[in-house]
């Protein structure tokens, strides 16, 4: 690394000085995408930088960024970076009450958010949250009258822009000589951890170890200046802050912020990236819309659809690694690329895409396929918000279904007698925030991050993930009990949106499971099943038995598996609401809280051991607008179909 490109806000002025008219960032609004060049995004970092300095901001202070993906609140981190500060971006789905053990953990004077709903929750929380000072919003529709008593502090994002060029005039060689202060070493952001076990910690990275990760996926897929990226996912997980922020300054690529969330799918067909990235499950309600629309065709174009993706199955992936492949073979899938693959990619928007990432949790075999079969360059990669999101990276000849890659440029990884995967590297956190003893327990004494994932070696040198070592447990006769393991089987089906497996020290394996309303509606709906809602829905006879037809079909892979055969799920049953991070059953990141869940639904747990045939649970629930219900169900508790070990088959 160069040391004048050492820090995010010096790779900023270098991107502007080396291409000024290039674009850096685009948004859409109202319907049209605006534009930025790296030019205007370095003046505009540097008139807010100075406009926080006007109110107080200083060296070493944390600025908490809430919102969607939106320029102003990109270019707020590198303000804050720029006077050596430290932003700490934040869920913007979370409730008031997880925004305040934020502020106060980090401690937060000055916070910047998007619009009147997070600055709702901000005003809220201030009477819980001493340090709280200043308030800036971006987006003024709805604050017309947010002047006067209980709205000191609070201020409009242009209005402090205005003041930043007042107070740069003023204080000429201020802004550059603050960037000029910046160390390698250090703290570039604080990020949050999920807290599936307990309450998140503040997780400090350096920004040499943010650009040693950037730099090295920016080399391991040649990224550049040429290619786009739509930045969509929230900024407060590691991976945004890899590929939207960090690689962003490091290739000097575009990144384009959609209008909303319900627009994504349209202004990606309208980007056509270059470079895209999304957890599983949007890659899965992807191909389930696809298939949807399929079904409503008519026969001949249906009859095509499916030929050509049966071609795509038994070559595509082979054509894609350049393998060898028969004549035939290679010519009736061009025929399906010009007549179904190329569409299908244009109408998901990945006609342009040389590399797609999926990461976060594990993506069945058969999505996997599907999108590399047609054409697009779907690669797994490894990591955690400790480790900067980069720790495995699959390389383009070598791309498998069950891997996670191997260890990427700089990275070392090995495994710990029992199995957890540790990691070493210049790209490691340099501490959680006020937790010695938490940022000690992490890493040995030979300098490696223990991830707390179960993981083994595959003999190409491959990294497998097994389970999260702390899940893996035993069963009451001794053998290996993973339950992420199957429920990660569970969510391969389109049909299943969320499982928690049980089993620890008992004598069977059983089972939670969550329907996906759009996935099953769409089912039920085909058969002329009515239904008034998802408690309705999930309490069919009918959905209980498409469920019971999933879980015998992950029984009969989980028969072919050493050691795993024992942990067939024996009995299960359909929740009669979805698992809701409102509700702490899911972390932000839709990581479940097994304990938690375990707890709170013990009566269910005691009836799926006990022998039951049916149970009644009364749960209270979470509503958007804060309001508490209750949602009860008599829930149906069903026995599942197992298999001999080694068995070859498949559930009916």
């Amino acid at each position: 690394m160069e040391q004048a490109l050492d820090t995010f806000p010096r790779r900023l002025l270098h991107q502007a000085a080396v291409r000024p008219r290039h674009p850096a960032t685009r948004e859409k609004d109202l319907g049209i995408w605006q534009t930025w060049s790296w030019a205007e995004v370095a003046a505009e970092v540097r008139a807010l930088a100075c406009g926080l300095a006007s109110i107080g901001f200083s060296r070493g202070d944390h600025l908490a960024i809430v919102g969607d993906n939106r320029p102003r609140l990109y270019w707020s981190m590198l303000a804050a970076q720029c006077l050596g500060g430290v932003p700490v971006p934040m869920y913007q789905d979370a409730p008031t009450a997880e925004f305040i053990y934020v502020l106060n953990d980090a401690g937060i004077r000055y916070a910047i958010v998007e619009d009147q709903e997070q600055l709702d929750k901000f005003l809220e929380a201030r009477p819980q949250v001493r340090t709280l000072a200043h308030m800036i919003y971006d987006d003024p529709r709805g604050l017309r009258n947010y002047v006067g008593e209980g709205f000191e502090g609070v201020t409009g994002y242009d209005a402090l822009v205005a003041a930043g060029r007042e107070y740069d005039r003023a204080h000429p060689g201020f802004f550059d000589g603050e960037v000029a202060k910046g160390r390698t070493d250090d703290v570039s952001i604080m990020l949050y951890t999920s807290g599936t076990t307990g309450k998140p910690k503040g997780v400090r990275q350096s920004h040499a170890a943010f650009l040693t990760a950037a730099e090295g996926g920016v080399a391991f897929d040649r990224l550049g200046p040429d290619d786009s990226v739509l930045s969509y996912l929230p900024m407060a997980w590691v991976g945004d802050h890899l590929f939207s922020f960090a690689q962003w300054l490091v290739a000097g690529f575009t990144i384009n912020c959609p209008e909303s969330g319900e627009t994504v799918r349209i202004d990606l067909r309208e980007i056509g990236p270059t470079y895209y990235f999304a957890p599983p499950a949007i890659f899965e309600n992807l191909r389930t819309q696809v298939m949807i629309r399929m079904e409503d065709a008519g026969a001949i174009k249906r009859a095509m659809f499916h030929w050509a993706i049966g071609v795509a199955r038994r070559c595509g992936m082979e054509i894609l690694d350049g393998k060898p492949v028969s004549f035939a073979d290679r010519l009736a899938y061009r025929v399906g690329n010009l007549l179904v693959y190329g569409p299908l990619r244009n109408v998901l928007g990945m006609s342009r895409i040389r590399v797609a990432y999926t990461a976060g949790a594990a993506i069945g075999p058969d999505l996997f396929r599907f999108y590399r079969s047609i054409g697009i360059n779907m690669k797994q990669l490894y990591g955690s918000t400790e480790t900067c999101a980069y720790v495995c990276l699959q390389p383009d000849d070598a791309v498998r279904l069950d891997t996670v890659g191997t260890p990427a440029p700089n990275v070392e990884v090995k495994l710990s007698p029992d199995g957890e995967v540790l990691v070493r590297g210049p790209m490691l956190l340099t501490e959680y925030y006020n937790r010695p003893d938490a940022t000690a327990e992490s890493i040995d004494p030979d300098g490696y991050f223990r991830t707390g994932d179960a993981g083994l070696f595959e003999p190409d040198g491959q990294l497998r993930i097994i389970d999260r070592a702390k899940d893996v447990g035993k069963l009451a006769n001794g053998t290996r009990f993973a339950p992420n393991y199957i429920e990660n089987k569970l969510k391969f089906s389109p049909h299943v949106k969320e499982a928690v497996a049980f089993g620890h020290d008992r004598d069977m394996v059983c089972a939670f499971v969550n329907i996906d309303l759009g996935s099953v509606g769409n089912w039920a709906e085909r058969r002329g099943l009515a239904y008034s809602g998802y408690v309705d829905l999930a309490g069919k006879a009918e959905v209980i038995d498409l469920v019971r037809q999933v879980v015998e079909g992950v029984n009969a892979e989980l028969a072919g598996e050493p050691g795993l055969s024992d942990s067939q799920i024996r009995r299960f049953l359909v929740l009669h609401k979805e698992l809701d991070p409102d509700d702490d059953e899911l972390t932000r990141t839709r990581k479940v809280r097994r304990g938690f869940v375990a707890d709170k639904y013990k009566v269910l747990i005691d009836a799926l051991y006990g022998g039951r045939a049916v149970q009644h649970i009364e749960t209270q629930v979470k509503f958007e607008d804060g309001r508490t219900g209750k949602v009860a169900a008599d829930l149906a508790i069903v026995d599942a179909k197992t298999f001999a070990p080694g068995a070859a088959r498949r559930a009916a």
